[in-house]
């Protein structure tokens, strides 16, 4: 059902993240891994307009280059759009401008909050009313970072990453990001983690079936401590990534070396980030990073999930 209500246009707004901790379990008999991840989301927004239309389309801008981007079905926005039509059973379809600035193909879920703001917008605009444990069931058919995506926050991801549960997270912690001239592919990263193991099958633990979030990175969250946190900074594709891409670990060295307390690449690269102690050594670190003719942004955690946001 719609509602004769519905705006015309409604913006809406979802997060990239962080995982602050990624472990990844083995390799299962479908091809996939289980894991267990501690993700934040940060302050760089992915922004969707949605308005109503006969059939589905989307368009890009903001601060990344959105050039290879597909615009057909296989874009995840469009197949959030779709689902949720077919859920509803809503008959026509909407066009979507999509302003990104979180990187593409680079460790912090943009798709994912692109598909998460999407969902949100049309169920707005089309009135469909669907309630929020049912947006989060359709996220999660979408793909594994869309329930956090659409919660935002701090949480605990297992399974595929999509079931959530919160954790407290005290105060804000200060995130500078290292953004790369280039993507890189998920699966290419995973791939690349189960060679890793097998090369090194004689001098690793085996990788557990069902993984687990450290007690450390818990108690560092529900701290606040950003010294505590980067003591416990952790992502098991950091390894498989340097090892496809070996010039991100200079760009690790050398935030280090600048000032962060730690960095990491995240999720599966390869973006870096960067954890700063407080703001000043924030400024400071883009600062020099800035220098070394890097491209950085700095990021606050955690905030919000998908919201509708007033233009």
């Amino acid at each position: 059902m719609t509602s004769s209500a519905a705006p015309k246009v409604v913006h809406a707004r979802a997060p990239g993240k962080v995982n602050v901790f990624l472990k990844v379990g083995a390799l299962l008999d479908d091809g996939y891994h289980d894991v267990a991840t501690a993700y934040q989301a940060v302050s760089l927004y992915e922004d969707v307009r949605a308005t109503a239309a006969d059939d589905f389309s989307v368009t890009f801008g903001g601060s990344v280059d959105t050039a290879g981007l597909a615009t057909d079905g296989t874009n995840l926005a469009i197949k959030a759009a779709t689902m949720l039509a077919r859920r509803a059973g809503y008959r026509k379809g909407v066009r979507l401008e999509i302003d990104k600035n979180v990187p593409i193909a680079g460790g912090m879920g943009g798709g994912s909050a692109d598909a998460a703001a999407t969902l949100l917008a049309c169920d707005t605009l089309w009135g469909t009313d669907l309630t929020r444990e049912e947006l989060l069931e359709l996220a999660a058919q979408l793909g594994s970072d869309v329930p956090f995506a659409f919660t935002g926050g701090t949480a605990i991801g297992t399974g595929r990453g999509d079931q959530l549960s919160p954790a407290l997270a005290k105060g804000t912690f200060q995130w500078v990001l290292a953004l790369a001239d280039f993507g890189m592919s998920t699966p290419d990263v995973y791939s690349e983690l189960d060679k890793h193991r097998d090369r090194h099958s004689q001098d690793i633990f085996p990788a557990e079936m069902q993984p687990q979030v450290d007690t450390s990175v818990l108690q560092a969250l529900r701290a606040g401590d950003a010294h505590m946190l980067a003591e416990v900074l952790h992502n098991d594709l950091q390894a498989p990534a340097l090892h496809l891409e070996p010039e991100l670990a200079a760009v690790i060295e050398l935030g280090e070396e600048n000032g962060a307390l730690a960095g990491m690449v995240s999720g599966s690269g390869p973006t870096i980030a960067f954890l700063a102690a407080d703001l000043d050594g924030a400024l400071e670190l883009q600062i020099a990073l800035s220098a070394a003719r890097l491209t950085v942004v700095r990021a606050t955690g955690p905030v919000h999930g998908a919201r509708i946001v007033g233009d």
